[in-house]
């Protein structure tokens, strides 16, 4: 190209306008930039086949909850064995999300997200056929696979292929898929909890996605930025000229992706030659990678999948005695997720990544102490315990007697629903949940016109005030912060460093995933259930402060000057801002001329809704 290209300038708080050269040519027409139907089909198809492996990650996560239940009575599991068989999904996810980054920057995009489908096929077959407890956790191991892989690969492919002016959009949609492959998992799980052997259909299902998504995954296109990196500049050009349909944009938009790429050919002699070594000593990719693992950690430090994986137990420990109604609450609150996930990918695009945060880890703050505020007002009105048959069990109201390991509270109901002589006794094991001793012996007498028998809940008139905190909760997460970690990361690093950095990040993810999951049910034993979730709280605010200093915006800036971004060092101050980008054309023998960004954006991207 001809003379040096300027780059905008960061501002601070405020945005420049593109630079427009003054002339009849210098600013063509949006029919003479605006994408072709075909471009727009492939953008969407190759978006919703990659983002099956959302729906994937979501299923299987949210799948495990509901199958457990008649697995663990089919094949008389004890606590160990339920331990092991849902959390070796979550911890292999982790170290697969880690092996995925090295895969996707050696091989590609496509061949590590193909490969998560045929693994997830292979995971949910053998699970659907295994006969014994070792098959069923090698089944789960294999599913962890397929999540690592496809968790950390598919927010990089559709960011890669999107064009920036809808890049935030189309990368929600994979999140948009994670929440309804939970919410199809809720359902399932409701539609085959009374049919015989009905968890091998629950875990089996996920084989037809994933078969669909393997099957139509092969005529996808490479992204054209890992295709440039590889030296295959006809490759990349073809694929940008499917993907944008007008030649002035994928030209521009190459020209930008092989600028980027020469410039890490010149820095690559100063950095360490190991990746992982040379994202660290590089500050502004180093900070990059801290913002992301940052936006990861607090997504789970705000207790997303405590919410998600104990949805059912939560409401069971609000007061809701009825086992099918708390598995379908529970079922409404993931479609309340699933919902939302639609508010946050309307506004990215409109609002930007960094508001739709920072509101949305407020909202989740606030709803968190209103979920701790209403258990503990039921925990100030909870039943006395005003009898103790055994010694083992020496509680003074229910709700510390039913949080214990292996205690429940017996009851005499009263006309106006509430609890007369109470009793905490222990009950025989956590497969047999009938009293050991009192009035309560025998699971029979949890339906007799006697007395009541309560394992694991508490007669309560508040028992509605943590539903409406869940809900809440629900509400302000997934506008936000559900989907725009994996987006914010999907942007943020150098092309040179994207799957290194997205691995670490994402396996940042399961790591406090696992965390938070593995430790709820300890720290409401410990610290009541209030109190655990003030905590959560505590920790959703230290998050909001941590994203207000750190996270910048990314909206309407192409992934090779997002780096600009986090060239300066952080302060008590919002990060800088760049001003919106411009897609420069100049052909030879031809006056250069300049196109906004915003000529190739909604609503001419996307359609004449916008949507």
């Amino acid at each position: 190209m001809d003379g040096p290209e300027a780059k905008p300038s960061v501002l601070d708080g405020q945005e420049a306008k593109s630079p427009v050269m003054d002339g009849p040519e210098a600013r063509p027409s949006l029919g003479a930039v605006a994408p072709t139907s075909s471009s727009r089909r492939l953008l969407y198809a190759l978006t919703a086949l990659s983002a099956i492996g959302g729906f994937l990650f979501g299923y299987d996560t949210g799948v495990v909850s509901g199958a457990m239940l008649l697995v663990r009575e089919d094949m008389a599991l004890d606590d160990l064995w339920h331990e092991l068989i849902v959390s070796a999904t979550i911890g292999t996810a982790g170290v697969f999300a880690l092996v995925g980054g090295d895969a996707a920057d050696r091989f590609g995009r496509k061949p590590v997200i193909l490969a998560a489908s045929v693994v997830f096929v292979a995971g949910s077959v053998l699970m659907a056929v295994s006969g014994t407890k070792e098959v069923l956790l090698v089944g789960r191991i294999i599913i962890g696979v397929g999540i690592g892989l496809s968790s950390m690969s598919v927010p990089i492919y559709i960011s890669e292929a999107a064009p920036a002016a809808v890049r935030g959009r189309l990368v929600t949609v994979n999140v948009a898929f994670i929440t309804g492959g939970q919410l199809a998992a809720s359902l399932i799980c409701g539609a085959f909890s009374g049919v015989d052997h009905g968890w091998r259909y629950m875990l089996g299902l996920a084989a037809v996605p994933a078969a669909l998504q393997t099957l139509g995954f092969l005529a996808m296109p490479e992204t054209p930025r890992y295709l440039a990196t590889r030296g295959r500049r006809d490759a990349a050009l073809q694929v940008l000229l499917r993907l944008r349909g007008a030649p002035v944009i994928a030209e521009g938009e190459l020209r930008d992706v092989e600028r980027d790429i020469a410039q890490e050919h010149e820095e690559r002699s100063s950095r360490p030659s190991n990746v992982l070594l040379a994202v660290l000593s590089a500050a502004g990719t180093r900070r990059a990678l801290a913002v992301g693992c940052g936006l990861q950690v607090f997504q789970q430090l705000a207790g997303i999948n405590t919410v998600m994986y104990y949805s059912a137990s939560i409401i069971t420990l609000a007061g809701v005695r009825d086992p099918t109604t708390a598995i379908w609450l529970a079922a409404a609150l993931s479609a309340i997720n699933f919902s939302f996930t639609f508010v946050s990918m309307a506004l990215v695009e409109r609002l930007g990544r960094r508001p739709l945060t920072l509101s949305s880890m407020a909202g989740s703050a606030l709803s968190l102490v209103v979920l701790a505020a209403s258990f503990h007002i039921s925990y100030q009105h909870s039943a006395p315990v005003q009898l103790w048959p055994s010694d083992s069990c020496h509680y003074s109201i229910c709700d510390d007697c039913v949080v214990s390991a292996d205690c429940g509270f017996c009851f005499l109901e009263a006309a106006d629903g509430g609890a007369l002589n109470g009793s905490c006794v222990p009950f025989v094991s956590r497969q047999n949940t009938s009293a050991v001793v009192g009035r309560c012996v025998g699971l029979s007498a949890a339906a007799g016109d006697t007395f009541t028998w309560a394992p694991d809940w508490c007669p309560s008139d508040y028992s509605w005030m943590p539903i409406l905190g869940l809900s809440l909760y629900l509400v302000c997460f997934a506008s936000g912060m559900g989907p725009m970690p994996w987006t914010i990361n999907s942007e943020i690093y150098p092309l040179w460093a994207r799957g290194t950095c997205n691995a670490i990040a994402t396996s940042c993810n399961w790591f406090f995933n696992l965390l938070v999951s593995l430790t709820f049910l300890t720290l409401t034993t410990a610290m009541t259930k209030h109190g655990t979730f003030y905590m959560y709280a505590g920790l959703a605010s230290l998050g909001l402060v941590f994203f207000y200093l750190t996270v910048p915006e990314t909206k309407g800036v192409s992934l090779e000057r997002i780096g600009e971004l986090f060239e300066k060092p952080w302060g008590l101050h919002p990060p800088a801002r760049l001003a919106p980008d411009a897609v420069e054309e100049k052909p030879e023998g031809s006056r250069a001329c300049s196109v906004s960004v915003q000529q190739y954006s909604n609503p001419a991207f996307l359609g004449d809704d916008g949507a």
